[in-house]
């Protein structure tokens, strides 16, 4: 195929940028200048089409420009680093050449095993670091050396500060997912970051693009090349998306109980909850009516089950994974068949990345999301997003609608508060009292000798006779 730009104009920040669209022909893995090593290790993971996003991308990483990748979850933009390991030059110290940030250690695990997979052939050390474990043994495998790093921002930063890795000769910087990093709060330390490597490629992908992005792309990359795959917010065409309107959390528990139970295909589902505490409410309620089938994960569980649950999850030995939006971001199992958002994300954005769990590499999914009437202001940014309606769903016949309300959806009852207690008169006196004029302290300083004369008279001389 061949590439087309077409200049177009930000409307937010009035910036012209080139968008490279590809012609209709089907192109091949092997049609790229892709070599022996990476072709080989493709056909054993049966690969031979790229996606939109990697077909369009590769020349233009090639050719040493600034790039903005922008493409729905799930149309392989992991696979759209394939031109930086195509440049890749062997170095005997094994020094970091490319940098990959990701804003989760779920993540770092997962881009570091796909690495690992497209470099089978390849002398070339992959290594992942994130934060949340100890520092030290991060730091001894990256001394020992890193062709290719993939790290968290947090982590990154320690391993500057410690000057346990030097970039000196790094020459791609790949940021996966930026809102999602701005979002977590990791913008001192990208700019940290930003400012302590060296001149270098960027390359950057994401499903959106918010303001706060479009400001980091003017501040740090070179006139860069805008690639979009799909329109910024848009979802895949193979999500069905479907809304139940439901009054409370418990009716919501009872739907999604019943929608289990009915439906045999959702045999691999992720819910989504909108806090910790909600993540750990909706498994205790759920893990008892379908035991060993339900797991949980958030950011206050420990690592190892954090990795685990992924794991049993991704075998098909757990059948629910209940998430906060943790996971929305970069998690690669391809058949997932329902995502539920059992609470609507605040921001229209990670709902983009919750239904982008399905529905992966044309497969078909599912993505359904409980409203209550508090979330219409929610949804309508959503629809507007992602530019189409999405359509609500009868509830069933034989759903149970529970009165019983948690203690944030009781009606909150504002009354004027009384104050009761009696106030101080202004005109109080005060608690000091003045002294009668005898006992009053008066600083006078005497004269002694005028007293004496007052009360005796004049002293008698010696010599003088009277």
């Amino acid at each position: 195929g061949t590439f087309r730009p077409v200049n177009r104009v930000d409307p937010n920040t009035c910036r012209t940028f080139a968008v490279y669209t590809l012609s209709t022909a089907t192109m091949t893995f092997a049609d790229l200048n892709l070599n022996k090593p990476l072709l080989n290790a493709l056909n054993d993971l049966g690969y031979t089409t790229p996606t939109p996003i990697q077909e369009q991308v590769f020349s233009i990483v090639m050719s040493g420009r600034d790039v903005c990748g922008i493409a729905q979850t799930g149309t392989g933009k992991t696979l759209a680093y394939l031109p930086c390991l195509r440049q890749y030059q062997f170095l005997k110290e094994h020094t970091t050449q490319i940098l990959i940030l990701v804003p989760t250690r779920e993540l770092v695990v997962q881009v570091v095993d796909t690495i690992k997979q497209l470099t089978t052939y390849m002398n070339l050390t992959v290594v992942g670091v994130y934060g949340g474990v100890n520092l030290r043994p991060q730091q001894a495998e990256v001394q020992q050396g890193a062709d290719v790093l993939v790290a968290t921002p947090g982590r990154l930063v320690d391993l500057l500060v410690s000057k346990t890795i030097k970039l000196k000769v790094l020459k791609k910087l790949v940021i996966d997912e930026v809102d999602e990093m701005l979002t977590l709060g990791f913008q001192a330390q990208l700019t940290t970051i930003f400012d302590l490597l060296p001149k270098r490629q960027n390359l950057l992908f994401s499903a959106t693009l918010t303001d706060d992005v479009n400001k980091l792309l003017d501040t740090y990359f070179a006139n860069p090349v805008r690639i979009e795959a799909a329109p910024s917010g848009s979802t895949a065409a193979t999500i069905t998306q479907e809304v139940y309107e439901v009054p409370n959390f418990y009716t919501k528990v009872n739907l999604l109980d019943l929608l289990l139970r009915r439906h045999v295909g959702m045999s691999r589902v992720l819910v989504f909850a909108d806090s910790k505490a909600m993540t750990d409410l909706v498994h205790d309620q759920l893990a008892p009516r379908f035991p060993d089938q339900i797991d949980f994960i958030h950011a206050n569980k420990a690592q190892n089950k954090r990795f685990d649950a992924v794991e049993r999850f991704r075998s098909g030995e757990i059948r629910v994974l209940i998430t906060t939006d943790l996971l929305a971001r970069g998690l690669d199992i391809n058949d997932i068949t329902h995502v539920v958002n059992f609470d609507l994300p605040d921001e229209p954005e990670s709902y983009v990345h919750r239904v982008g769990r399905t529905g992966r590499a044309n497969r078909s999914g599912v993505a359904i999301s409980f409203i209550t009437p508090a979330d219409a202001e929610l949804r309508t940014d959503i629809e507007t997003l992602i530019n189409q309606p999405i359509a609500t769903v009868e509830l069933p016949d034989n759903l149970v609608v529970s009165e019983e309300l948690l203690p944030g959806e009781k009606p909150q009852i504002r009354m004027k508060i009384i104050d009761t207690t009696t106030p101080r008169p202004d005109t109080a006196g005060s608690a000091f009292q003045e002294k009668i004029a005898k006992n009053q302290k008066v600083n006078v300083r005497r004269d002694i000798a005028a007293e004496k004369r007052l009360k005796y008279g004049r002293p008698i001389k010696r010599s003088g006779k009277k």
